[in-house]
């Protein structure tokens, strides 16, 4: 998926701030707006950045704050010391995610590091929301358990616009 001109505009009213370094909108909500979009691992004032998938929607955003503050994330690096075929697919999704990084761009300080706690924990569910939207079902197994507690998370939402704080 290309980012329009269109897309940089909702990216900074969802952000309210500019994308930087963004490479496409992974995934688009119903609605069509992008609520993840692919970076480069470098932003472009040189820092290193291992979050390859950002999940950009700010009521998605919200939404699996409330998970996190639940203790899903704590639950969730509980099961891989105990499950090991959930270990064993967690770890595959770590993988894939580093290759897809490295063959965008090789950076040394995020060499191995990808983000949301894979391979061995649960520290961030946007990140692995971001992963599973981005990539589909299958990819992510933790992402995409979180996907389906989500549910239709957009439902009665004027999706793509900013959370009134």
């Amino acid at each position: 998926m290309t980012v329009s001109p269109e897309d940089l505009a909702m990216l900074r009213e969802q952000l309210g701030r500019p994308a930087r370094g963004v490479i496409e909108v992974a995934s688009r909500c119903p609605s069509g707006h992008p609520n993840v979009v692919k970076t480069e691992p470098r932003r472009p004032d040189g820092t290193p950045f291992p979050t390859l998938y950002y999940l950009t929607c700010p009521r998605l955003a919200s939404e699996i704050g409330t998970l996190e503050a639940s203790g899903l994330m704590a639950e969730m690096s509980t099961r891989l010391t105990v499950d090991d075929d959930l270990a064993a697919a967690y770890a595959r999704a770590h993988e894939s995610y580093l290759a897809e990084r490295e063959a965008i761009l090789h950076v040394p300080e995020v060499d191995g590091i990808t983000a949301g706690g894979m391979p061995t924990r649960v520290k961030c569910l946007h990140v692995l929301v971001g992963h599973s939207l981005a990539k589909g079902p299958g990819v992510n197994p933790l992402g995409d358990e979180t996907v389906a507690i989500l549910g239709d998370w957009w439902t009665g939402t004027s999706c793509g616009a900013p959370v009134d704080a």
